[in-house]
């Protein structure tokens, strides 16, 4: 496996800052702590299934639902005979 390298920059400090104190708690260099956290978020993004279903109800439910009426059904119609 083939491995790349990256360069952030315009980094905020105080981002640097947290990153290294993770880092030592963590007793890894700071590039190694931050393989990890992108790794960890992008396993744990893929991992997580959508659900279209659940995303629209979350997003609508301050709006309400709306009660719609039942539509009166007529009869099916008996199949057509094609041996005639």
């Amino acid at each position: 496996m083939a491995t790349a390298a990256i360069t952030i920059r315009k980094l905020d400090d105080t981002v640097k800052s947290k990153l290294r104190v993770q880092a030592a708690e963590h007793g890894r260099s700071m590039e190694e702590e931050a393989r990890e956290i992108l790794k960890e978020a992008l396993n744990k993004s893929a991992a997580t299934p959508v659900d279209l279903a659940a995303s629209v109800r979350r997003r609508f439910a301050a709006v309400g639902g709306v009660d719609l009426p039942i539509a009166v059904r007529e009869a099916i119609r008996p199949a057509p005979d094609f041996r005639k």
